[in-house]
C-alpha cells in the first residue's frame, strides 16, 4: 500500500481540514508535514496537529523536490496545478494523491505529470493518484505563484 511505503507524507493544506491530518492520527508511527502558506493557518495547525505532524509556514515551489513518500492535496488548486505542486515534492517510488472529483480531465493531468517524472494517474473514487517514476527534472519546482499563474497542462 502507498501509506506504508512513504516514510515521510506531506499535506499541502488548504484550510483546516488537511486529510494528512486524519492519515497522522490513523498512523502514529509515521512522520507527517502539514505545509501551509498562511501563518495564522500554521498557529492554528500547530496547536491542534497531532504529535507525529510537524507544521511548517511557506509554499511548495519553497520546499526541496523530491524529499517525501507520499504528497496530499484536497482543494489546493486547478488538477493540473495541484499535480505539479505535488509531483515536484515527491521522491521516485512515492506517489502524489488529489483529491479531484469525478469530472476532473485526467488527460491534463497526466500531460503535467509525464512533465514532471510521473506516471499516468490513475482514477480512483474522486482521487488521482500518481506515482513518482524519476526525480523531478531541473526547473522544478517552478518559483512562487508560477503554476497557478501559468499552469502546464
Amino acid at each position: 500500500m502507498l501509506v506504508d511505503d512513504a516514510l515521510r507524507a506531506l499535506d499541502l493544506v488548504r484550510g483546516f481540514d488537511g486529510p494528512i491530518v486524519d492519515v497522522a492520527q490513523a498512523l502514529p508511527d509515521r512522520d507527517v508535514t502539514l505545509l501551509e502558506a498562511s501563518r495564522r493557518k500554521c498557529d492554528f495547525l500547530e496547536r491542534w496537529a497531532p504529535p507525529n505532524a510537524h507544521v511548517v509556514w511557506g509554499r511548495a515551489e519553497e520546499q526541496e523536490p523530491d524529499a517525501y513518500g507520499l504528497a496530499l492535496a484536497k482543494a489546493l488548486a486547478p488538477p493540473p496545478v495541484a499535480a505539479e505542486l505535488c509531483l515536484s515534492l515527491v521522491r521516485p517510488g512515492g506517489a502524489a494523491i488529489l483529491w479531484v472529483g469525478p469530472s476532473a480531465d485526467l488527460s491534463v493531468v497526466a500531460r503535467v505529470s509525464s512533465l514532471l517524472g510521473g506516471d499516468v494517474p490513475e482514477a480512483r473514487d474522486g482521487l488521482a493518484v500518481i506515482r513518482k517514476l524519476v526525480p523531478t527534472p531541473a526547473g522544478f519546482p517552478r518559483r512562487s505563484g508560477m503554476p497557478k499563474k501559468r499552469p502546464l497542462g
